[in-house]
C-alpha cells in the first residue's frame, strides 16, 4: 500500500511538472510568434539612408567642393569702368570714361586685357587724353619672374582641389567611426536581450520546480523547508530578471538613438523587436582576408589618405614658396586702335598694328628675402613632420589590424571551449536531475547546477557579442566597415 502511495505521488509530481513545462513552452512560443527580428542588415539600411551623422559627413565633401568653386573665382573675368566729368563756368574741365575687361589666363599667370578709354576736356592730363571717339586697346600682362610657374591664385586653386580628397577621406572616417559605434550598440542590445531571456528561462525553471516541490510537500513526500528553499531560488532569479530587463530596455533605447525616419523624425525600436540569432561556433576571417585588410589599410585607410593629401598640399605650398624667391618682373603690352565696335567684322591689321601701342615693365626684388626664406623653411619642416607622422601612423594602423585579428583568434578558441563547457554542464545537470528523481541528490545541488548552467550560457552570449564587436573592430581598424554578417 505504501508503494502504491509513492507511485501515485510520483505520477502527480510528473504531471504537475509536465503541465508547467507545457505552459512555459506555449508562452515562449507565443512570444516568439509575435517577436520581429531586427537584423544588422536592417539596421544598416536604416542608418545609411536616414542617420543625420551620415548625412552630415556628406557635407564635408560638398564644403570642399565649394572651396574649389571659390578658388575658381580668382580666374573669373573682371569688368571695370569709371566715369568722371567736370563742368565749371561753361568750361569742360574733363570728361573721362575708362573701362577694362580683364580675363585671367591659366597659362603662365598672364592676364588678357580689353579696354576702352575716352578722356577729353581742356584740363585733361595729356598722357591720358584721347580723341573724341576714344581709344580701344587689346593687351597682355605676363610675369616673367615670380608668378610664371605658380602664383597665389593657382596655389589656392590647386590646394583647394587637393582638399577635396582630404574631405572625402574625412567623410569616410566619420562614417566608419559612426557605423562602428552603432554596431557595438547593436551587439550590446543583443547581449542584454539574450541575458534577459536566459534569466527569464531560469525563473520559469525555478518556478516549475517550486510548483513540483510544493505539490510533493502537500502529498507529504517533501519537508516544507524544501518548498521554502525552492521559492528562495525563484525570488533570487526574479530579482536578476528585473535587473536584466532594465539593462535590456536601456540598451534598446541606446540603439534607438541611431534610428531616424525619412522626414528626420526620431524612431524607437518597437517592444517586440529582437536581435538576429547568431551561432556560437564561429569561424574567424581567413588569412587571405587579413592580408587583404592589411594591404587595404596601407593604401586606403582614411588617416593615411589624409596625411598623404596633406603632403600633396604641402608640396604645392613649397613650390609656391620657392617661386616667391624669384624677382618680380611683370611685362605688359597693349595695341591701341580708334575702333569702337567689333560687331561688323573681325579686327585686322588696320585696326591694330605695331605702330600704336603701350608697353610697361615692373621690377622689384627684396635684397635679403628673409620673409620668403623663412616661409619656405617652415614648409620644409612641416613636410618632415608629416613624413614622420606618416611612418608612425602606418605602423600603428597595421599593428592595430593584427591586434584585432589576434583578439578574434582568442575569441574563437574561447567560444569553442565555452560551448563545450555548456554541454558538459548540461550533462551534469541532467545527471543530477536523474539522481534527484531517485532520491540520491538534493534540491540545493539541482539549483546550484542549474544556476551554474545559466551563468555559463550568459557568459557564452557575452563572448558571442564580444566576438562580433571585435569583428567589426577589425574592419574599422583597417579603415573600412563591416556590412553584413553570415546568418547561422
Amino acid at each position: 500500500m505504501h508503494i502504491h502511495h509513492i507511485k501515485r505521488n510520483q505520477i502527480c509530481l510528473l504531471l504537475v511538472f509536465l503541465l508547467n513545462i507545457t505552459i512555459a513552452f506555449a508562452q515562449n512560443k507565443q512570444a516568439a510568434d509575435t517577436a520581429k527580428v531586427f537584423s544588422l542588415e536592417d539596421l544598416q539600411m536604416q542608418v545609411f539612408r536616414y542617420h543625420p551623422i551620415i548625412k552630415q559627413a556628406a557635407l564635408l565633401t560638398e564644403s570642399a567642393r565649394a572651396n574649389v568653386l571659390q578658388s575658381l573665382g580668382y580666374f573669373d573675368p573682371t569688368l571695370k569702368a569709371h566715369f568722371g566729368s567736370k563742368m565749371f563756368g561753361n568750361t569742360e574741365y574733363y570728361n573721362n570714361w575708362d573701362s577694362e575687361l580683364k580675363v585671367p589666363l591659366w597659362l603662365a599667370g598672364a592676364d588678357l586685357k580689353l579696354g576702352y578709354d575716352r578722356n577729353v576736356g581742356q584740363y585733361t592730363n595729356p598722357e591720358t587724353r584721347t580723341n573724341l571717339s576714344g581709344l580701344t586697346g587689346v593687351g597682355l600682362s605676363i610675369p616673367l619672374g615670380q608668378g610664371l610657374i605658380i602664383d597665389s591664385r593657382r596655389n589656392t586653386l590647386w590646394q583647394s582641389k587637393i582638399m577635396v580628397r582630404y574631405a572625402e577621406a574625412e567623410r569616410v572616417k566619420q562614417i566608419n567611426s559612426t557605423w562602428y559605434a552603432i554596431v557595438k550598440d547593436y551587439w550590446n542590445w543583443y547581449y542584454s536581450f539574450r541575458q534577459a531571456k536566459l534569466a527569464q528561462e531560469g525563473v520559469d525553471l525555478a518556478q516549475t520546480r517550486f510548483n513540483a516541490v510544493r505539490a510533493q510537500v502537500r502529498l507529504g513526500d517533501k519537508a516544507p523547508i524544501d518548498s521554502v528553499e525552492a521559492y528562495i531560488t525563484v525570488q533570487e532569479r526574479i530579482v536578476q530578471v528585473e535587473k536584466n530587463t532594465v539593462e535590456f530596455q536601456n540598451a534598446r533605447l541606446i540603439l534607438s538613438n541611431h534610428l531616424w525616419s525619412k522626414d528626420g523624425n526620431p524612431l524607437e525600436l518597437p517592444p517586440n523587436a529582437v536581435p538576429q540569432p547568431v551561432a556560437a561556433n564561429v569561424t574567424r576571417p581567413s588569412q587571405a582576408v587579413l592580408d587583404t585588410l592589411v594591404n587595404q589599410a596601407a593604401e586606403q585607410h582614411p588617416e593615411l589618405v589624409k596625411l598623404r593629401t596633406k603632403g600633396s598640399q604641402l608640396a604645392v605650398e613649397r613650390s609656391y614658396r620657392q617661386e616667391m624667391l624669384k624677382p618680380k618682373i611683370n611685362v605688359s603690352g597693349t595695341l591701341i586702335s580708334n575702333r569702337r565696335s567689333f560687331v561688323s567684322n573681325v579686327p585686322d591689321y588696320y585696326d591694330f598694328n605695331w605702330s600704336n601701342y603701350k608697353v610697361g615693365l615692373d621690377f622689384s626684388f627684396p635684397l635679403f628675402l628673409r620673409a620668403e626664406r623663412g616661409k619656405l623653411k617652415e614648409v620644409k619642416l612641416k613636410q618632415q613632420e608629416l613624413n614622420y607622422d606618416l611612418q608612425q601612423s602606418g605602423r600603428e594602423i597595421r599593428n592595430n589590424v593584427l591586434s584585432a585579428y589576434n583578439d578574434l583568434k582568442a575569441y574563437e578558441a574561447q567560444l569553442a571551449v565555452q560551448l563545450q563547457s555548456v554541454k558538459n554542464q548540461e550533462a551534469l545537470l541532467k545527471g543530477e536531475s536523474n539522481k534527484f528523481e531517485l532520491g540520491e541528490s538534493t534540491l540545493f545541488l539541482i539549483n546550484s547546477r542549474e544556476t551554474k548552467l545559466i551563468d555559463m550560457r550568459i557568459k557564452l552570449e557575452s563572448m558571442i557579442a564580444g566576438y562580433q564587436k571585435t569583428l567589426a573592430e577589425l574592419y574599422y581598424k583597417a579603415g573600412t566597415r563591416q556590412t553584413l554578417i553570415a546568418q547561422p
